[in-house]
C-alpha cells in the first residue's frame, strides 16, 4: 500500500483541565474522502488545524509525503488586508498553479474577483475562501464547515466540484446531507482518542451507537467486579495476607480505571416553553408584495398558516427568504395586500446572525438579562446554572464573555434563550449552523413535539426533511421576480415536484449569458439519498425502560390480586373491595398498553435492523 499523504501521530494537546487529544492518530491516503465528526469541543477544528500545521500539538508528529501540498479552510476565514478577493484567491497559488483557475472558480461561487473584502458579508466571504482553498488543487483539502453561510445553489455546486477533484478530502460539517454525497469514511473523535470507520457516512450512527452500548456493558459488568470485590474486603479479608494485599491492589485498580475513565459528554436536555395555544388560525396572508427600488422581492403572495404547521422557506442567498419572514410575521408592512393574525400568537425568533448576544454579555446576562440568578423555563423557575447544564454548559462559565464563546456554543446559547421564552409560533433562521449532529438530532425531536407552529429557514436539506410539513421556494427565476410557491412536504418531496433544486439567484438579470449547456441540477434532479430508517430517541429510551415498566406493573397487579381473592374482604371493608377492584382495572390497561408499545417498538426495531 502506498504511504499516506498525511499522518498525525500520537498527538496530545491539553487547554486548561482535560486533555483535549490524547494519543490521536489520522492517516490520509490518496483520493480519501473523510468525515470528521465529534460533539461541540470534542476538538475537531484543533485537530484540523494541527493537521494544517497551524496548531502545536504538547506531543506528538505531523508528517507530510515528500512533495504534497496541504490547503486549509477556517471555520471563520480572515481575508483581510488585500484589495480584491482575486488577489487574496491569487495569493494562495504557486508559481505553478493555474491562475485562470482562480477567476474561474471566484465567478462560480458569485463573485467577480472586484470586491472590496472589507464589505462582505459572511457568506461572500466564505467564498472566497472556498475559492483560496480550491484554486491549487491541493493534494489533501482540510475544509472546517465549508458549508456555513452557503446557500442550496452554492452547497450543491460545492458538492459537485469536491466530487471531481483528485485532492483527498477531510471535512468538518454538520450538514448531513452533504457528508452522505461526499465520505467515504468517518473519523469519530470522541473524548479525545480518534475511531475510525472505513464505510459511507450512512452508517457512522448505527456504528457510534453499538460502540456506545459497548462500553455501557463493560462498564456495568466493571461496576458488578469492584462490588464483589468491595464486598470481599469488608467480609472476606483474613488468613493469607499475600493474595489478601494482591486483591486490595487489583480493586485499587479498577477502582482507579472506574474513576478516570471518561465518559460521554451529557447529552442537551432542550424543553420548550409552551404558551397557551394560539388560535386555529396563526397567519393569513393575502396578495402581499414588497419591492426595493425596482426589485420585486415579493409579488402577489398569499398564504395560509394553521396551527401546527412546519413550513420551511428555501431559495438562494438574496431571493428574500428573511424578507417574506418578517413579512408573515408583523416585523415588516408590506407595500401592498394583507396579513391577519389569529388570536393568542406569541412568537419566539432565533436569528441566524446571533445579533441578540453581544459580545461582552456573559452567560449569566444572556440568560436571565443580568438582574437575577433565576429564569422562568415552562412555567417553572430555574437556577441558571441548572439551565446552562442542560445545555452542556459547565458552572464555571457562568461569567464567561460571549466574545470567547465557539460557533457552537454560540449557536446552544441562542438556542437556551429561544426556548425559555413562552411561545406557540417559533421562527428558526438557520439554527443549524455550528451545531453538532447529536444536538440537531435533539432539536428536530423537540420541534416534531412541538405543538405550536414553526417557521424554518434553512439550508439543510437533511434538517428540513426530518422537520417541515411543506417548503416555500423562490421561484423568480423560473417565474417572475417576487415569486413564491408552496410545496407539500419536506425538501426532497419539493425537488420531486418541482423538478430540480434551488436555482442560483443571477447577479446580473440584465446581462445577456453566453449560450451554454444547463447545469444539471436544473436538467435532472439530483436524486436524495435514501434516509436511513433509525428509532428515534424516545423510542430507543421506551425499548429499554419498558421491559422494567411491565415486570413492575405485573408484580403490582399480582399483589392487588391476592389481596382482592380474599373471599370475606367485602364484607369486611367495602371501600377497601371497591378501590381494589378500580385499582386492578387501571394496572391490567396499564400493563397492557406497556406490553403493546413494547411489542410495536421491538418489530419496529427489527423491521428497521432487517432493511
Amino acid at each position: 500500500m502506498a504511504a499516506p499523504v498525511l499522518t498525525l501521530r500520537d498527538i496530545s494537546l491539553t487547554f486548561g483541565g482535560s486533555p483535549l487529544l490524547e494519543g490521536a492518530e489520522l492517516s490520509v491516503f490518496d483520493g480519501d474522502r473523510i468525515a470528521l465528526v465529534g460533539r461541540n469541543g470534542s476538538g475537531k477544528s484543533t485537530l484540523l488545524k494541527i493537521a494544517a500545521e497551524i496548531v502545536q500539538p504538547d506531543k506528538g508528529e505531523r508528517v507530510v509525503r515528500g512533495g504534497a501540498t496541504v490547503r486549509y479552510l477556517p471555520q471563520e476565514p480572515d481575508i483581510a488586508g488585500f484589495p480584491t478577493t482575486l488577489a487574496y484567491v491569487e495569493a494562495g497559488l504557486a508559481s505553478g498553479d493555474d491562475h485562470y483557475r482562480a477567476q474561474y472558480l471566484l465567478n462560480e461561487l458569485g463573485l467577480t474577483g472586484e470586491e472590496d473584502p472589507r464589505t462582505l458579508s459572511g457568506g461572500e466571504i466564505r467564498r472566497a475562501a472556498l475559492a483560496r482553498a480550491l484554486a491549487p488543487e491541493p493534494d489533501v483539502l482540510l475544509l472546517d464547515e465549508p458549508t456555513n453561510h452557503l446557500d442550496l445553489p452554492a452547497i450543491e455546486w460545492l458538492e459537485t466540484e469536491l466530487s471531481s477533484l483528485r485532492s483527498a478530502l477531510v471535512l468538518i460539517s454538520h450538514d448531513r446531507r452533504f457528508l452522505v454525497d461526499l465520505a467515504r469514511s468517518t473519523v469519530w473523535l470522541d473524548r479525545g482518542q480518534i475511531r475510525r470507520m472505513d464505510r459511507p457516512f450512512g452508517e457512522f450512527e448505527s456504528w457510534r451507537d453499538d460502540i456506545l452500548e459497548q462500553e455501557e456493558r463493560d462498564r456495568h459488568k466493571l461496576d458488578r467486579k469492584i462490588a464483589m470485590e468491595e464486598d470481599w474486603v469488608r467480609y472476606g479479608v483474613s488468613g493469607r495476607r499475600r493474595r489478601n494485599m494482591r486483591r486490595l491492589g487489583e480493586l485499587f485498580t479498577m477502582r482507579q480505571s472506574r474513576k478516570e475513565a471518561r465518559r460521554v459528554t451529557g447529552t442537551v436536555q432542550m424543553t420548550l416553553s409552551e404558551a397557551e395555544a394560539s388560535g386555529k388560525l396563526v397567519v393569513e396572508a393575502k396578495g402581499l408584495a414588497k419591492r426595493y427600488g425596482d426589485r420585486s422581492i415579493v409579488e402577489n403572495f398569499s398564504f395560509r398558516l394553521t396551527r401546527g404547521d412546519r413550513i420551511g422557506i428555501v431559495g438562494p442567498n438574496g431571493a428574500g427568504k428573511t424578507t417574506l419572514v418578517r413579512l408573515l410575521t408583523g416585523l415588516e408592512a408590506p407595500d401592498a395586500g394583507s396579513i391577519r393574525f389569529g388570536a393568542n400568537v406569541e412568537m419566539v425568533t432565533l436569528d441566524q446572525k446571533r445579533e441578540g448576544l453581544l459580545p461582552t454579555m456573559t452567560l449569566k446576562e444572556a440568560l436571565t438579562g443580568g438582574s437575577s440568578d433565576t429564569l422562568v423555563v415552562n412555567g417553572q423557575s430555574r437556577h441558571v446554572v441548572s439551565y446552562m447544564k442542560d445545555f452542556l454548559f459547565g458552572a464555571e462559565q457562568i461569567g464567561t464573555p460571549v466574545s470567547v464563546l465557539s460557533g457552537g456554543e454560540r449557536g446552544r446559547l441562542m438556542l437556551a434563550r429561544a426556548l425559555a421564552k413562552p411561545s406557540n409560533l417559533i421562527v428558526l433562521d438557520e439554527p443549524t449552523n455550528d451545531l453538532d449532529l447529536e444536538t440537531l438530532d435533539l432539536l428536530e425531536e423537540l420541534l416534531a413535539d412541538y405543538p405550536g407552529t414553526v417557521i424554518l429557514v434553512s439550508h439543510d436539506r437533511d434538517f428540513l426533511d426530518r422537520v417541515v410539513t411543506s417548503v416555500v421556494v423562490s421561484e423568480s427565476e423560473r417565474l417572475k421576480p417576487g415569486t413564491w410557491v408552496d410545496y407539500a412536504g419536506g425538501y426532497s418531496d419539493m425537488v420531486a415536484q418541482r423538478g430540480s433544486g434551488v436555482a442560483a439567484r443571477r447577479a446580473d438579470a440584465a446581462k445577456p449569458e453566453p449560450a451554454r449547456a444547463a447545469p444539471a441540477a436544473e436538467t435532472a434532479p439530483k436524486a436524495a439519498p435514501a434516509q436511513k430508517r433509525k428509532l428515534s430517541f424516545k423510542d430507543r429510551h421506551a425499548l429499554e425502560t419498558l421491559p422494567g415498566t411491565i415486570d413492575a406493573l405485573s408484580k403490582d397487579l399480582a399483589k392487588l390480586e391476592v389481596e382482592f381473592a380474599d373471599a370475606g374482604l367485602y364484607a369486611r371493608d367495602p371501600q377497601r373491595f371497591e378501590h381494589l377492584s378500580h385499582a386492578i382495572s387501571a394496572k391490567r390497561d396499564a400493563l397492557a398498553k406497556a406490553e403493546e408499545d413494547w411489542l410495536r417498538l421491538e418489530l419496529l426495531r427489527e423491521e428497521i435492523e432487517a432493511g
